[in-house]
């Protein structure tokens, strides 16, 4: 262990502050563009780790953080809240900058963003962990950044809908009747009709009717027993049941409600633009983007692995489109070609068989719309697909607070 001082040049991917001492790049959480801090330093082969010991000259992009959590038991849910909004709005264009440039290998400017519309209270879903004190009582909350095996107890979230902390804290007063387990996750996701909970954990349950009558502004009750699939195991009449919960968890605005809507409809003009007679939606969920493609005239084959997210796409596709319960890069093979292409994978990226494939293709699409959770594996599957040049680029903030930026990123073959 060493200490420097030294002053903080930007933000890193995951919301650390980057500055540097001795040429050695230094990655220090809780700080700010423009602070120079004295930091306590623990180096690794090539980068180090710092901690602030001392703000000796704070950022004017410091600002109070508004969560207690945030301050006093170092909440990890956020990253970023020390810092003013456009601020944090600047470091998310230049981490998507950096990841193209960097690891895709793209020259880039950094990217126009859309500001979510609300910065407080816009998230419509939360996940805790729930821990048996040796007491036998619960901790039920977050993880500090800095100690990921601690859990302390949660009396708020700020960038959480007071609808969903209020159906949270009915859960916490239902702790007796949890299923038989010593750690526990779950989560509380508003719907049009009411709330979901999904409890994850444990092999029995033998008090969860109770649990769903303790719970009231719950309208669904959801359990993954360990090492076994999730259902639903309570449902209140006009509830949200199956269908809804499906609904939510594939859609666009499943967490901010005004910045998925902008996201979705700059997807759906990103592949009309195109004119396509044939659509490809991989990772399609339920079918929010596919089913309007379709209901354009478009022939859309829609790539989804759950299948009653699947299933419910289908429902709803016209005669000519089709919905695929499979995983994409088992199946995309037998729904191309296709005029547009849209891939919407999870934080892990487009999975290797995929870019390949996409790279390869003997007829590229006009247009692959890539819609990203994550600049890093957005940058590493462009690297993978040489073939195609940045027609357009856009980030969205759907998670303000925190350093997660959505990007929207339409490719067209070269000399196109």
């Amino acid at each position: 262990m060493t200490v420097a001082e030294l002053t903080i040049e930007s933000i890193a991917g995951g919301g650390d502050g980057v500055g540097r001492a001795d040429g050695v790049a230094v990655f220090i959480p809780r700080s700010a563009p423009g602070d120079h801090v004295r930091v306590r330093l623990d180096v690794r082969r090539r980068f180090a780790r710092g901690t602030i010991e001392e703000l000796l000259v704070p950022s004017p992009e410091r600002v109070q953080p508004l969560c207690y959590h945030y301050r006093v038991d170092r909440c990890g849910g956020c990253q970023i809240q020390h810092l003013r909004y456009e601020a944090q709005l600047d470091a998310k264009r230049a981490i998507v900058r950096d990841a193209l440039t960097r690891i895709g290998r793209r020259a880039v400017d950094a990217p126009p963003i859309v500001a979510s519309e609300r910065q407080w209270r816009y998230r419509r879903k939360l996940t805790l962990t729930m821990r048996r004190r040796a007491g036998g009582d619960w901790v039920i909350g977050l993880r500090p950044y800095d100690d990921p095996d601690a859990l302390f107890q949660l009396a708020d979230c700020p960038i959480t809908d007071e609808r969903v902390v209020s159906v949270w804290r009915q859960v916490m007063e239902a702790r007796l009747h949890f299923p038989d387990a010593d750690e526990l996750r779950a989560s509380v996701r508003l719907l049009d009709d009411g709330a979901s909970v999904v409890m994850e954990g444990g092999n029995s349950w033998p008090a969860r009717a109770a649990f769903f009558t303790a719970v009231p502004q719950a309208t669904a009750l959801w359990w993954k027993p360990a090492h076994r699939a999730r259902a639903l195991v309570a449902e209140r009449a006009g509830g949200g049941g199956r269908g809804a919960v499906h609904e939510a968890s594939a859609s666009f605005a499943q967490v901010n409600v005004e910045t998925g809507a902008a996201l979705h409809e700059y997807v759906l003009g990103r592949a009309r633009r195109h004119r396509p007679d044939v659509v490809v939606d991989a990772y399609a969920g339920s079918g929010a983007t596919a089913i309007p493609l379709a209901r354009d005239g478009a022939r859309v084959t829609a790539i989804e692995a759950d299948r009653d997210a699947a299933l419910a796409c289908a429902a709803k596709l016209p005669e000519g489109s089709r919905a695929i319960a499979a995983r994409v890069e088992d199946v995309l093979g037998e729904a191309l070609p296709a005029d547009v292409v849209l891939v919407n994978p999870p934080r892990t990226g487009l999975h290797e068989r995929v870019s390949e494939l996409l790279q390869t293709l003997p007829s590229p699409p006009r247009a692959l719309v890539y819609v990203s959770c994550d600049p890093a594996t957005l940058g590493r599957d462009l690297a993978r697909m040489p073939r195609y040049r940045i027609e357009s680029i856009r980030a969205f903030d759907m998670f303000p607070q925190t350093a997660h930026v959505e990007t929207v990123c339409e490719l067209v073959p070269e000399g196109a």
